[in-house]
């Protein structure tokens, strides 16, 4: 097959957020902080929780099925299932091999990737590539991520800005010169200690040692995270739109990563972007990590804020420290 007649795009998205609501009054009980100072500082009024018998492969499942749903596809027509998360339900086997599992998709290969918040971005270049190469016709990627799991509840740093949510993406085959135009992705290791789960890997293994310690819960340096973010956001999206010989001012929709209105708003001034092209939902889910843009991508695809022909720009970045970022031509 030509791959160059071959373009990859997003044929169907769907979602999926818990029923439990964690509101800022929950916070203002327990710690010393208040729904001011959380909104001010962050954009968020609350987050979604799932039960505690809930894993990470239960609610990327239910994101996927409505997915399949808006492709008009069924599980049998996936012939490959990404997912990206930081939570999954177990070291191995995959959360993706589950999810096949779960769907009844035993046509598909299945792995999951883990670049934290930039996992959905990360997912779909990668699906885009098979796409285009020719080896597969429709690969299912999803971001989900129930970080209620490893949240420090006590530490106020953190648990304001989490939640859980799971969001996924059908990528195909769609018309020439439309769907994904171009992916730009980065790491940087050296900012590994800026955010992450320290014990439970090869590393720090679980212990008596490292449960007492609290070390298998989110650690952030929250000011350093931010400042990487605020640079990196501009740069990763000129850098895609580069790529395929566009600019910032061809954008006509912008889907960031949702993990602070303070870091949207600096990206919205650096790129000039009008507010109402920008897709915000932070303030009823708050930060949840590969799940973010992917779910904020099904809402505004469900609530048709995206048009046929839209330039979209989507950029995600996070603990690694990573990021990425997709140009597409809605189809």
């Amino acid at each position: 097959m030509n791959n160059e007649t071959v373009a990859a795009g997003i044929v169907g998205t769907g979602s999926y957020v818990p029923d439990t609501v964690l509101t800022n009054e929950y916070f203002e009980e327990r710690l010393d902080t208040n729904n001011e100072w959380i909104v001010t500082r962050t954009g968020i009024r609350e987050r979604r929780i799932v039960r505690p018998d809930v894993a990470t492969s239960d609610i990327a499942t239910y994101a996927a099925e409505k997915a399949l749903e808006d492709a008009k596809m069924n599980p049998e027509d996936i012939d490959m299932i990404i997912v990206a998360t930081v939570t999954p339900d177990m070291s191995f086997p995959s959360t993706a091999c589950l999810v096949q599992k779960n769907l009844g998709a035993f046509k598909a290969s299945a792995f999951d990737i883990s670049a934290a918040c930039s996992g959905f971005i990360y997912g779909l270049s990668i699906a885009s590539q098979f796409v285009k190469s020719g080896s597969m016709k429709n690969v299912l990627v999803i971001g989900a991520e129930t970080l209620s799991k490893i949240t420090d509840y006590s530490d106020r740093n953190t648990c304001i800005l989490f939640g859980d949510g799971a969001g996924a993406a059908i990528v195909s085959r769609v018309e020439k010169d439309k769907g994904i135009l171009a992916s730009y992705l980065g790491a940087d290791g050296r900012g590994e200690d800026l955010l992450k789960l320290p014990a439970g890997g090869s590393r720090l293994p679980a212990s008596a040692e490292t449960v007492s310690n609290s070390l298998h819960y989110i650690k952030m340096n929250g000011s350093e995270v931010f400042k990487f973010a605020t640079k990196i956001i501009e740069e990763a999206a000129e850098k895609a739109l580069g790529m395929c010989g566009l600019s910032k001012e061809d954008i006509d929709f912008f889907i960031p990563h949702q993990a602070n209105i303070r870091i949207i708003e600096s990206a919205i001034r650096r790129l000039n972007i009008s507010k109402d092209k920008v897709f915000v939902n932070i303030e009823q889910y708050g930060n949840m990590s590969s799940a973010s843009i992917a779910v904020a991508l099904d809402e505004a695809n469900k609530n048709k804020k995206i048009n046929k022909g839209d330039i979209v720009v989507l950029v995600g970045f996070g603990g690694g420290l990573t990021w990425g970022s997709i140009v597409l031509k809605w189809s």
